[in-house]
C-alpha cells in the first residue's frame, strides 16, 4: 500500500488530520484546514537542526532545590515597556514569538533591542527577508552599532545552526520563521510542515545551549496562515504587535507567557528614527479629545497591573434603512449589543431604530466588563445630543436588569483617572463606601444606568 504523500494541518490550533474538512475537529474552526507535503521520513541528525542528543537524565523531584544557578535567569533587554510585557526581562533559555501583520514594526523592534542587548550580549540577527547591505542601512537609521551584533542573511536551517555553533550568541534573532526552511523535507517555506520543524529545531537549540530565542511570524489580520497560530503550543512567550500601520501607535500584548503575566502591554510610537516607548499610555490615548461633544466618555481598564485611560465613542442616527446598522470598533460586538437592549429596555431610550457605531480610541481592545458603563453613558450622550462633559469618568459593569456592577482594582483605577485631571468619576455604588477619598476627585456611586443618565442630564 502506498503511503500518504500529503498531510492536512489547521493552521488555527495546528491539529493534523487525515483527510480536508470544512471545519477543524479540535478547535472548530471553518476553513482553517491545508493540506501539505509530508516528510519522507523521520527527521534526520541535520533535519533536527545537527544537534547531538542532550545526556540529561530525570532529577528527582525533591532535588530540584539542590540544583546550582550561577547565572541570573533574566536579563533586560533595553526597553522597558518590552521587559514589562515580557514579565520583568527576557529569560535565558527561552524561545520568544513576535507576531503582527507585515509592516507593523516588528522586525524594527528586534532590531533596536539588540543595541543595548550588545552591552552584555552576543547577538545573532538572522534574516531571510534583507540582505546585509539593507540590514546595515536600517541599523544605520536606527541608529545600531555594536562589535557584538552579528548578522546572517541565510535562510536554510542546517546554515543557521551551523552559524550558532561556530559563533556561540547568547541571543539569536530570526526574522521570520516563514523564510527558513528545512532541506530534510519537500514542503516549500512557510508551509505549516515547515515552520513547525523549523520551530522544533530552534526550540531544541534554546533549551539545549541556553541561547535566548526570539523569533519574528508573520500574520494576516485573520491570523490564518501557516504562521503563529501554529506555534503558540510550542514556544515559551507569544507576543503580537497590534496597531493600525498608518497610524503611529503600536501596542504589544502577551497572548502567552510562560514567565509572568499574561495580560500586560507595551506601548509604542513609531519615529522616522524608529519605536519610541510611551511610558504614560493614557495620556496618548485620550490627546487630541474634542471639548463639550456629545457621544464620548472616558473609562480605565486594567492591563495586567496598568491602569490605562480610554475613551469611548459613540454615533446614533436614524436608520436610513429598515434595519438599523450596527458597526463596533475595539468592542465586542456582541456585547455592545447586549448593552444597547439594557439601555432601551431600562434607560426608556429608543435606540434600537437608530444607526449605531461604537470606536474606542487609539487602537485599543477593550475586552473587560468595567467598560460597559461607559459604553452606556456614550450611546445615550449621543442618542440625546448632550454632552457627559470633558472631566468626567465613568466606570462600572452593566447587567442585564440595569444595575450597575463593581469591579476589581477600583482605587487604583480611580487613583489613575485622578492623576490625568478628571474631577468627577461615575462608580457602582456597592462598596463605594469602603473607598478611601481622593483628593480633587468628587466620587458619583450609582445603582443602576437610570441614575448614571441623571448625570447626563445635570450636565
Amino acid at each position: 500500500m502506498k503511503a500518504k504523500t500529503t498531510v492536512f494541518y489547521c493552521t488555527e490550533c495546528g491539529n493534523e488530520t487525515g483527510k480536508w474538512a470544512g471545519r477543524c475537529p479540535a478547535c472548530g474552526a471553518w476553513n482553517t484546514i491545508v493540506e501539505q507535503a509530508a516528510p519522507k521520513a523521520a527527521p534526520t541528525a541535520k533535519g533536527r537542526g545537527g544537534m547531538p542528543p542532550r545526556n540529561q537524565k530525570p532529577v528527582r523531584a525533591h532535588l530540584i532545590d539542590d540544583l546550582s544557578v550561577t547565572e541570573e535567569l533574566r536579563f533586560p533587554t533595553g526597553m522597558g515597556e518590552l521587559d514589562r510585557v515580557l514579565g520583568g526581562g527576557a529569560v535565558k533559555g527561552s524561545l520568544v514569538l513576535v507576531g503582527g501583520a507585515p509592516g507593523i514594526g516588528k522586525s524594527t523592534l528586534m532590531l533596536q533591542i539588540c543595541s543595548q542587548l550588545c552591552e552584555q550580549n552576543k547577538v545573532l540577527y538572522v534574516s531571510g527577508e534583507e540582505s546585509p547591505h539593507q540590514l546595515k542601512m536600517r541599523a544605520k537609521r536606527l541608529n545600531v552599532t555594536s562589535d557584538k551584533l552579528y548578522v546572517l542573511s541565510e535562510t536554510c536551517l542546517g546554515d543557521v545552526l551551523e552559524s550558532v555553533n561556530e559563533e556561540q550568541p547568547d541571543v539569536l534573532i530570526i526574522d521570520s520563521i516563514q523564510t527558513l526552511y528545512n532541506e530534510a523535507l519537500d514542503s516549500p517555506a512557510g508551509s505549516v510542515g515547515q515552520v513547525k520543524d523549523c520551530t522544533m529545531a530552534l526550540m531544541q537549540l534554546a533549551k539545549g545551549q541556553g541561547i535566548t530565542v526570539f523569533v519574528i511570524g508573520h500574520v494576516n489580520k485573520e491570523g490564518s496562515i501557516a504562521g503563529p497560530k501554529v506555534l503558540e503550543h510550542m514556544v515559551d512567550c507569544v507576543l503580537y504587535f497590534e496597531g493600525d500601520q498608518h497610524m503611529t501607535y503600536r501596542i504589544l500584548r502577551a497572548a502567552k507567557n510562560r514567565f509572568g503575566a499574561t495580560n500586560e502591554i507595551g506601548v509604542f510610537e513609531m519615529r522616522n528614527e524608529g519605536l519610541a516607548e510611551v511610558p504614560n499610555p493614557s495620556e496618548m490615548l485620550l490627546s487630541g479629545r474634542p471639548e463639550d461633544a456629545p457621544g464620548t466618555c472616558v473609562t480605565c481598564v486594567m492591563e495586567g497591573a496598568r491602569p490605562v485611560l480610554a475613551e469611548v465613542q459613540a454615533l446614533l442616527a436614524p436608520a436610513a434603512q429598515n434595519v438599523p446598522r450596527r458597526t463596533s470598533n475595539g468592542f465586542d460586538y456582541n456585547r455592545a449589543a447586549m448593552l444597547m437592549a439594557v439601555l432601551e429596555k431600562r434607560g426608556a431610550l429608543k435606540v434600537s431604530q437608530c444607526d449605531a457605531f461604537l470606536n474606542v480610541i487609539g487602537g485599543l481592545t477593550l475586552d473587560e466588563p468595567a467598560a460597559d458603563l461607559a459604553a452606556v453613558l456614550a450611546l445615550a450622550s449621543s442618542y440625546l445630543d448632550k454632552p457627559l462633559g470633558n472631566r468626567v469618568a465613568a466606570i462600572g459593569e452593566v447587567g442585564l436588569t440595569g444595575e450597575v456592577r463593581s469591579v476589581s482594582h477600583l482605587g487604583q483605577r480611580l487613583s489613575e483617572v485622578q492623576r490625568l485631571g478628571f474631577e468627577r468619576c461615575i462608580i457602582p455604588k456597592r462598596h463605594a463606601e469602603r473607598l478611601e477619598s481622593i483628593k480633587g476627585l468628587t466620587l458619583i456611586p450609582v445603582s443602576n444606568i437610570a441614575d448614571a443618565l441623571r448625570e447626563i442630564a445635570r450636565s
